[in-house]
């Protein structure tokens, strides 16, 4: 819901909940708000269409089920989504359909096998000036993350790198050391369950993306194209984008600092991992230590932010910017 709301009218519509029905100058004493500050929020509940008003001289707020509400905006989302999925099939298939055309070559170049691809990868990454975008799907095709010494090279002259990593990937033994790594450098990284391709984009003006499917890893040499300025390449920077906003913050360990809001950057890591939705099994195994540690961490955190679950420790993490 984060994602529609505003943090404090989020907040609001979940006292709302546990309240049944209030009035804004009793939202205001239990959300720490003026009420003014709470009319506002309440009146733009009413607008987003999750709260009823029973008028008055004081008027009285009720809460509506947030699935009809809220229902249309995600099925939008969804749709826009889905849509640029279908734009980037179409445009490849278009491409397909006039390779012959004019200058078709000089749109789209395909390489064939792995150490091929792992050159080109360095090389783009070696003439990038501004920024490279990653899809980084589990098992990489080409080029392991501890292998990819050209984006210590690149952050250090000043490119920006925004990686989204699937979650398998995070799970992978010595992965998040390496991401740990580039995150140490500069490198921006978020996660989410999965990935529709796998992907680079270098300065928004060339992409490189491999044509194996994940059914198909293994049989034969790996295939890539390498697109550069045109509609598809337009769309596939559409699709990173689209991702980029879902896509949760992956917070790595450095120094272990305690900042002003009580937490360290270990604690920030673990959150990370929760928020990512990695088990407990596999946040122990990446930290080195046992699930029970986990745990026991885990309940620290939900006391420093006064939940007792996780679900309300996701929601605190999200409201006090904790990631």
């Amino acid at each position: 819901m984060h994602e529609l709301l505003q943090p404090r009218e989020e907040q609001a519509y979940r006292l709302l909940i546990g309240m049944a029905a209030a009035r804004a100058r009793e939202v205001a004493d239990v959300a720490a708000l003026t009420e003014a500050e709470a009319a506002e929020v309440l009146a733009r509940l009413q607008h987003l269409g999750l709260v009823t008003v029973q008028p008055g001289d004081d008027p009285v707020f009720r809460p509506l089920p947030p699935d009809v509400a809220l229902g249309t905006t995600l099925l939008q989302r969804q749709e826009w989504l889905e849509a640029a999925r279908q734009t980037v099939a179409a445009l490849s298939e278009e491409y397909r359909a006039g390779a012959r055309r004019h200058d078709a070559d000089h749109l789209v170049e395909v390489i064939v096998g792995a150490a091929t691809l792992r050159e080109r990868l360095r090389q783009v990454q070696n003439s990038a000036r501004k920024e490279i975008l990653w899809f980084c799907r589990a098992n990489p095709l080409a080029m392991q993350g501890a292998d990819n010494t050209e984006e210590y090279a690149a952050l250090n002259r000043g490119v920006r790198y925004r990686s989204i990593y699937e979650r398998a990937l995070l799970e992978t033994p010595g992965e998040l050391d390496s991401i740990a790594e580039g995150v140490s450098w500069g490198e921006e990284a978020r996660t989410l369950p999965t990935l529709p391709v796998r992907l680079a984009i270098i300065d928004r003006q060339t992409a490189i993306c491999p044509l194996v499917r994940t059914d198909e890893q293994g049989i034969g040499e790996p295939t890539a194209a390498v697109i550069g300025r045109s509609q598809l390449l337009d769309a596939l920077l559409a699709l990173f984008e689209s991702h980029w906003e879902l896509a949760t913050p992956v917070r790595l360990q450095g120094a272990q600092e305690e900042t002003r809001d009580g937490l360290d950057d270990s604690e920030r890591l673990l959150l990370s991992l929760v928020v990512a939705g990695l088990p407990d099994k596999s946040i122990a195994t990446q930290l080195g230590i046992s699930r029970r540690t986990v745990q026991r961490r885990l309940d620290r955190l939900m006391d420093l932010a006064a939940v007792d679950t996780r679900t309300g420790l996701a929601f605190q993490v999200a409201r006090r910017g904790w990631l």
